[in-house]
């Protein structure tokens, strides 16, 4: 029996036996268990579903969003603050496995007044995502649907999420090979994203669409965070979004960096950003006339940082 003929009430995701959902393309079988570069199988793998109110108010709204969070990732970022449950390590904690433990998670957290569902980290996960998105549209719940990701996207991938997605939520985080190959392990992330975003925008325009109380139905918010001492970075990726997307696209600029214990020794990572490397990228922002969207107080670097250790990683905020 494959493993997940148990786990999946729906026809089994036949692409998950020659998976090439992200842009690394392994072609392995993830029916027969954990394979691939992100060590994932062909269970849905979600470490944690939980209430979130994020970085912009559009997305979470005042009763927040459901997250629903999944394990491993197909980048590896050095720096991240998901570390407890990106790694490809075994020793990940997975909370869900079946698709109906996940549907009455977030069913619970929608009857208390959530409107939304994001799936954070789905590049490598996009058949469960989906098989999770039917059994909620079944039993009669139709929630904004976030899709929140790293930006290493498959264009084929996301042509599949037309017209499901509602808002997409992509991290841009790198125009520079060295540093996505460096930090993330990513070698072709700058080329991915570019066609990644393009897609996005194309499936969604510059309009971001809102309810009456200002919680996004539709459109594309693009994440960019700021690494202390790569703002020459940050100024790229700007400059890409204003000349090759559009200067009407929404942005949150974070400044929410928070060095993590794997890079407390590095030169540039091991530090927080600075006030002024943090205004050089906004006063940056403002000379391109990227004028839609959010950045942050400086004082915010600890003030998103999740323990996953914890049934309601954000609740402290």
């Amino acid at each position: 029996m494959k493993l997940a003929d148990a786990y999946f009430p729906y026809s089994f995701p036949a692409e998950l036996a020659d998976c090439a959902c992200c842009p690394r393309s392994c072609h392995v079988d993830r029916t027969l268990g954990p394979r691939g570069y992100c060590k994932s199988d062909a269970f849905p793998g979600v470490s944690s579903i939980c209430l979130h109110r994020g970085e912009e108010p559009v997305i979470g709204g005042e009763a927040g969003i459901c997250n629903v969070f999944f394990g491993r990732c197909n980048i590896q970022c050095v720096y991240c603050q998901n570390c407890q449950i990106s790694s490809r390590s075994e020793a990940i904690y997975i909370e869900y496995q079946s698709i109906g433990s996940i549907v009455s998670a977030i069913s619970g957290l929608l009857d208390e007044g959530c409107t939304a569902v994001g799936f954070v980290s789905p590049s490598h996960m996009v058949p469960q995502m989906l098989a999770i998105i039917k059994a909620l549209n079944d039993s009669g719940r139709k929630p904004v649907i976030v899709y929140n990701s790293n930006g290493y996207d498959s264009v084929e991938t996301l042509k599949r999420l037309e017209g499901i997605v509602d808002v997409y939520l992509p991290d841009l985080k790198y125009m520079d090979t060295r540093l996505a190959l460096d930090y993330s392990d990513a070698g072709n992330y700058v080329s991915a994203a570019r066609m990644a975003l393009k897609e996005m925008l194309r499936q969604k325009g510059t309009a971001l669409i809102t309810d009456d109380s200002g919680q996004a139905l539709s459109g594309l918010i693009i994440r960019h965070l700021v690494l202390p001492g790569n703002i020459e970075n940050s100024m790229n990726v700007l400059r890409f979004i204003a000349e090759e997307l559009s200067q009407g696209v929404h942005i949150s600029l974070m400044s929410q960096y928070t060095p993590m214990p794997a890079v407390s020794h590095h030169p540039h990572l091991g530090r927080a950003l600075s006030e002024s490397e943090y205004r050089i990228v906004v006063d940056e922002m403002e000379t391109l006339g990227l004028y839609k969207g959010w950045i942050q107080e400086l004082g915010s670097s600890g003030s998103y940082l999740p323990d996953f250790c914890f049934d309601h990683p954000f609740e402290r905020y």
